[in-house]
């Protein structure tokens, strides 16, 4: 069941965009890192050492700011422009999750914006495509849409 096209009230962004980010930023780290040690994230963390991201979801108004050694993601926010920049709605970015499009079609329908290192990108969008989300299923086996 596909999810219905919703995208939140821009002044529900301008209060989101006030919220503290370190909740969302630890919750986001932890999910890649555990995926990572259960084999659920299939990455190679060398090619993501040093390297800084940005997930900004634009009607919820919440940016998460961190980076990446060489063995996991870090919980850390950052000063300057991230080496990769993933920008959508809330909407957008479950439907990724949940496989309903994949980020190329979101990219093309510029519903998804990606921004910065080019070779990063590439990688990163990979890595998504690659991966099987295990609360996609949780979603969709109670029935959620």
């Amino acid at each position: 069941m596909a999810l219905p096209e919703i995208v939140l009230p821009q002044w529900m962004g301008k209060i989101g965009s006030k919220l503290p980010v370190k909740p969302p930023r630890f919750v986001l780290v932890f999910t890649l890192n555990t995926m990572l040690k259960r084999g659920l994230l299939p990455a190679d963390m060398s090619l993501f050492d040093g390297k800084k991201f940005e997930i900004d979801v634009l009607d919820v108004g919440v940016k998460v700011r961190f980076s990446a050694n060489s063995e996991k993601f870090v919980d850390e926010n950052f000063i300057g422009t991230p080496d990769l920049r993933l920008a959508a709605n809330g909407i957008d970015f479950m439907r990724m999750l949940m496989r309903e499009e994949d980020p190329d079609t979101l990219f093309f329908n510029r519903k998804l914006q990606i921004e910065g290192d080019t070779e990063l990108g590439l990688m990163t969008k990979n890595l998504l495509d690659s991966v099987d989300w295990p609360f996609g299923k949780w979603f969709l086996n109670r029935g959620v849409s």
